[in-house]
Order: structure tokens, then C-alpha cells, then sequence
């Protein structure tokens, strides 16, 4: 039976993909260079800001000495995008209020800074129906490496059977399965509703 639904934030609770993009980019550009959109999709979806950085390294030499300036600018815009872009949601509202009302869990997994997520919990009025969320400064590895899920289902003291991930992009999906959790894979921020998580969970209890 589920008794949790572990949330990804960007793509699912958030439609902040293209922020991420345009504020790394924003940085980037300031030392004449910048990440194609096509990559931005294919490439650097659903990775930290300093994996993508690492990459840039590797394949475009991107100078290794500016990439804690690029960092840190990033973080700033990404800061300034949330505040002023990210609103509550009715149906992500009605979603929680109806997951606690049949006492499942909640929590959120993101690849995000510490500083973005809780940004968007604040911004996205959350915090009420979360019990915690994780960001890729809470584990060594992060997504497609399994560890922030391995630890959020720990936290909540489950067993992986009995939790409910939420992802949308190829290197979430590959972290969620390898926790050995169940999936919800949705393509956008509008498929995260109460209907569609309710038919996964009891699409899965069934099975149970």
C-alpha cells in the first residue's frame, strides 16, 4: 500500500525547466559562452548547476577557474526568477489537502540548492503539507544517482514499495526506479493532479 508520494520539484511541482536554463545561460553569457536549447533538453535536464558546469569543462573548456563565478551568479538569478514567477496552485493545493486527508505523506526530492527549493515551498505554499524536502546539498551523489530518494524514503521510515515518485525527466525517472520506489512519470506540471496520482496509487495498491 502507498503511504507516501515523494514529489521531483522542476517539471512537476514547478514549470521551471526553461528558468534554469535562461539563468545559467544569463550567467554564462558574461564569459561568451552559453548552452544550446536542444542540450538544455537532451544533455543537461534533471542534472545540479555544477555537473553542467563539469561537462562544459570537458567538452567545450569551459576554464575551470570560473565556473564558482558562474555557480554563484546562477543561484542569484534563479533566486530572482522564483520570487517573482512561482505562485500557489489550486490543483497542487487540493492535491496535498486530499493526500493528508488519507494520511499518505508527503515530501520533495529535488536536484535543486537548498535555497531554490525551500524558496519554492514558501512561494508555492507548501510547507503545511510537506514533511520535509531534500536538495542536492543533502546527499554526496545526485539524480540520476538514486541516493536523494534512497534517503527521503529512509526519512520517512517506508520501505520503497510503499512510496509514490513523482518524476519527469529521464535522470529523476532513472533515480526513482533504482530506489526501487513506484513511479508517476508525467510530462508536465498540469498533469500532477489529484486524479492522476489517486489513479497511480490505486493502480499500485491493487497489485498489492
Amino acid at each position: 500500500m502507498i503511504k507516501a508520494v515523494i514529489f521531483d520539484l522542476d517539471g512537476v511541482l514547478v514549470e521551471a525547466k526553461d528558468w534554469h536554463y535562461e539563468c545559467l545561460n544569463e550567467a554564462l553569457r558574461l564569459f561568451g559562452c552559453d548552452i544550446s536549447y536542444k542540450d538544455h533538453l537532451t544533455k543537461f535536464d534533471g542534472i545540479p548547476t555544477k555537473e553542467k558546469l563539469k561537462i562544459l569543462n570537458k567538452e567545450n573548456n569551459f576554464p575551470l577557474e570560473l565556473q564558482s563565478i558562474v555557480y554563484k551568479l546562477k543561484q542569484v538569478y534563479t533566486q530572482e526568477y522564483f520570487s517573482s514567477r512561482c505562485f500557489p496552485d489550486f490543483s497542487q493545493q487540493y492535491l496535498m489537502q486530499r493526500l493528508k486527508s488519507k494520511n499518505i505523506k508527503i515530501a520533495v526530492a529535488s536536484n535543486s540548492i537548498r535555497a531554490t527549493v525551500s524558496k519554492a515551498m514558501e512561494n508555492l505554499d507548501l510547507l503545511n503539507f510537506i514533511e520535509f524536502s531534500l536538495s542536492n546539498e543533502d546527499v554526496t551523489k545526485g539524480k540520476p544517482d538514486p541516493e536523494i530518494y534512497t534517503k527521503a524514503i529512509k526519512m520517512l521510515q517506508l520501505k520503497p514499495s510503499e512510496c509514490l515518485i513523482v518524476e519527469d525527466n529521464f535522470n529523476g525517472i532513472k533515480a526513482a526506479l533504482a530506489s526501487g520506489a513506484n513511479l508517476l512519470e508525467v510530462e508536465k506540471v498540469e498533469d500532477v493532479n489529484y486524479v492522476n496520482v489517486l489513479k497511480r496509487i490505486e493502480e499500485i495498491n491493487l497489485k498489492s
